[in-house]
């Protein structure tokens, strides 16, 4: 779990614009983490998180594209039914509001990161961290014997 910098970048809504937008981080060989896109009838909203933030925000001023930054959470969790909600309900547990939320494609049985747009970024952090450690001691640790793992 860590704290992103996500970009929501405002685009005229027609054909190619993502496509331009989308190839520039491409040749700049900035990977995206996370994304999603709204969009209505004048423009579109892009929301993404990448993992190079700085170099992403030179591209977005060399593109003159409108754009606002914020922080948000981003939770690894394990892609199967139920891990996003286990976190929505230990926020909403502590009155910590999600505004949005949205998470990446996992692979099938791998994990997958939720980014969260919460109230409260830095007690949002401190709680699941909390959450995290008593889970782990609640868990018992199964490992196979030598022999199994032939």
């Amino acid at each position: 779990m860590y704290i992103a910098t996500q970009f929501s970048i405002f685009m005229v809504n027609k054909p190619g614009v993502l496509a331009q937008v989308l190839g520039e981080f491409a040749r700049a060989k900035i990977n995206i983490i996370a994304m999603t896109l709204m969009d209505s009838v004048e423009h579109g909203v892009l929301r993404v998180v990448f993992a190079a933030p700085q170099r992403a925000k030179e591209v977005l001023s060399k593109l003159n594209m409108r754009h606002s930054e914020t922080q948000v959470l981003c939770v690894n969790l394990a892609n199967k039914s139920g891990a996003l909600a286990t976190v929505a309900e230990k926020l909403a547990k502590n009155h910590i509001n999600i505004s949005y939320a949205y998470c990446t494609a996992g692979a099938k049985g791998g994990r997958t990161t939720g980014v969260l747009k919460v109230a409260d970024v830095k007690k949002a952090v401190r709680l699941l961290q909390q959450n995290q450690k008593k889970d782990s001691k609640s868990r018992p640790v199964v490992r196979r014997s030598q022999s199994s793992k032939k």
